[in-house]
């Protein structure tokens, strides 16, 4: 089992996200926005839309902040 990934987009939905969850679960934070070579990581493993927790190999899509899509 790897560590929970956090990804976003740094939008207000996101950050909230962030403060309340990934730092709960101590997941490493992935802004997409910034960290535009790791978008095919996360489509790859599921995420369809951030912010989204990515654990134990499962994705949890939290609320709607933006499609991957945007993001690439």
């Amino acid at each position: 089992m790897g560590k929970p990934i956090f990804y976003h987009a740094g939008c207000s939905v996101c950050v909230d996200a962030e403060e309340a969850l990934a730092k709960a679960v101590d997941a490493e934070v992935v802004h997409l926005g910034e960290q535009k070579q790791r978008v095919s990581e996360a489509e790859k493993a599921g995420v369809k839309s951030v912010p989204a927790l990515l654990m134990n190999g499962s994705v949890l899509h939290i609320n709607f902040g933006a499609p991957l899509s945007d993001l690439q």
